[in-house]
C-alpha cells in the first residue's frame, strides 16, 4: 500500500515538473529585425549572426522561460534606405539597421566621420573612439532619445573607395561625372566639379546601368556583393577612409516592454554587433578583391599626391559642421571635433588633413 502510495506521489510529481517545464516553453515573444539591405551586407548579416543567432540559446542556457521568434525582415521588405531611423521610430520594425548616413539633418552628430574623411581606415579605432564619445557626450544619446530608439552599437566598415566606367588617375577626370552615394559623402566631390546624385546600395547597380551615375563613391563590402563592378569596372583606391555610418538599434517602446530578463539578454549580445561586422568586413576584404579582379574588375591606385591634393582642396568641412550644428542647439560641436580627432591620433591614425587645426 505504501508502494503504491509513493507511486502516486512521484507521478503527481512528475506530471507537476513536466507541466511546468512545458509551461516554461510556451512564452514566445515575436520580434521583428529588419533592414532596407539584404543580409549579404555584411552590416545586416552582423544583426543576423548576432542577436537572432544567439538570443535564444542564451534565453535557454539561463533557464528562462522566454524564447523569441524572430521575423527577419531584410531586403527593403518593410522599408527603403531612406526611411530606416522612420521604421524603428514609428515601429514599423522593432530591431533594425539603422542607417544614419542618409540622416544629416536628424542626427548630425552620428554623422561628424562625414565631415572629417582622409582621417583613418582602422575599423576597430573608430569603434572604440565612436564609443568613447557617445559616453562623454549627451549629445549622441539625444539623438536617439528623440527619435525613439534605443541605441546599442555603431556600424563602421572598410574605406571609401571609387567604382567608376571611366579611369581615374587624377582629380580632374570626375570633372562634369555624375557620382552616387549616401548623402553624407556629397560633401567629398565638392570642388572636384563633378555631380553628386544621393543613392542607396540596393539602387545603384541599375542606377549606373542606366546611366543615372557614371560612378560611385562606396565602400567596397557594399559594392562587391552587389557585384557593382560589373557595371563601374574602374575601382580606384582613393582610401578616403572608414567612417561611422549607421548602428544597430531598436524601438524604444518596444524595448521596455520586453521583460527585464530577455533585455538582459539581448543587450549584450547586441553590443556584440560591431565587432562581428567588422570580423565580416575583415574577412571578406581580400576575397573582395580577388573576385573583383576575376571578373574583370581594373583596380588601381589614386596617387599619393593626387589623395593629398583632395583632402587640402575640400572645404573646411570642420568648420561647416561646427556652425551647422551650433544652430541646431549643439553647442559642444567644436569640442566633439576636437575629440575626435584627438582620439583618433591616439588610436594610430595619421590624417591626411588636420581638421582640427586652429579650432
Amino acid at each position: 500500500m505504501k508502494a503504491l502510495l509513493w507511486l502516486v506521489v512521484a507521478a503527481v510529481f512528475t506530471a507537476g515538473v513536466t507541466t511546468s517545464s512545458a509551461q516554461q516553453k510556451t512564452e514566445t515573444i515575436r520580434l521583428t529585425v529588419g533592414s532596407s539591405h539584404p543580409p549579404v551586407i555584411p552590416w545586416v548579416l552582423a544583426m543576423r549572426n548576432t542577436v537572432v543567432a544567439n538570443t535564444n540559446k542564451e534565453l535557454e542556457r539561463r533557464g528562462s522561460k522566454y524564447r523569441v521568434e524572430w521575423n527577419e525582415a531584410y531586403g527593403g521588405v518593410l522599408f527603403n534606405f531612406e526611411n530606416t531611423l522612420e521604421a524603428v521610430e514609428q515601429g514599423i520594425t522593432d530591431f533594425a539597421w539603422v542607417g544614419t548616413l542618409w540622416e544629416p539633418a536628424k542626427m548630425p552628430v552620428h554623422n561628424i566621420g562625414f565631415a572629417l574623411p582622409f582621417v583613418t581606415d582602422n575599423m576597430d579605432t573608430i569603434i572604440k573612439v565612436m564609443d568613447e564619445l557617445s559616453v562623454k557626450n549627451p549629445a549622441f544619446a539625444r539623438e536617439w532619445t528623440r527619435h525613439n530608439a534605443v541605441f546599442f552599437a555603431t556600424t563602421t566598415s572598410d574605406s571609401y573607395q571609387l567604382f567608376t566606367k571611366f579611369p581615374v588617375t587624377k582629380l580632374e577626370d570626375l570633372k562634369g561625372k555624375k557620382i552616387l552615394g549616401a548623402g553624407a559623402v556629397g560633401s567629398w566631390i565638392e570642388g572636384l566639379g563633378g555631380v553628386f546624385v544621393n543613392s542607396g546600395i540596393p539602387q545603384m547597380y541599375n542606377a549606373v546601368q542606366t546611366g543615372l551615375g557614371e560612378g560611385v563613391m562606396l565602400i567596397p563590402s557594399g559594392a562587391v556583393p552587389i557585384k557593382l563592378y560589373e557595371v563601374a569596372p574602374y575601382v580606384t583606391y582613393v582610401n578616403i577612409g572608414s567612417v561611422p555610418f549607421g548602428a544597430f538599434a531598436a524601438n524604444k517602446q518596444k524595448w521596455d516592454s520586453l521583460p527585464q530578463e530577455v533585455r538582459d539578454v539581448i543587450l549584450p549580445i547586441a553590443r556584440q554587433y560591431s565587432a562581428e561586422n567588422v570580423r565580416i568586413v575583415k574577412e571578406r576584404e581580400k576575397a573582395g578583391m580577388e573576385a573583383m579582379q576575376k571578373h574583370g574588375a581594373k583596380l588601381s591606385t589614386l596617387p599619393d599626391d593626387e589623395r593629398t591634393r583632395w583632402a587640402k582642396s575640400m572645404p573646411d568641412l570642420a568648420r561647416r559642421w561646427i556652425a551647422d550644428q551650433e544652430r541646431r542647439g549643439i553647442p559642444e560641436a567644436k569640442n566633439l571635433v576636437k575629440q575626435y580627432m584627438d582620439a583618433m591620433r591616439k588610436g594610430g591614425a595619421k590624417p591626411a588633413r588636420d581638421w582640427d587645426a586652429g579650432l
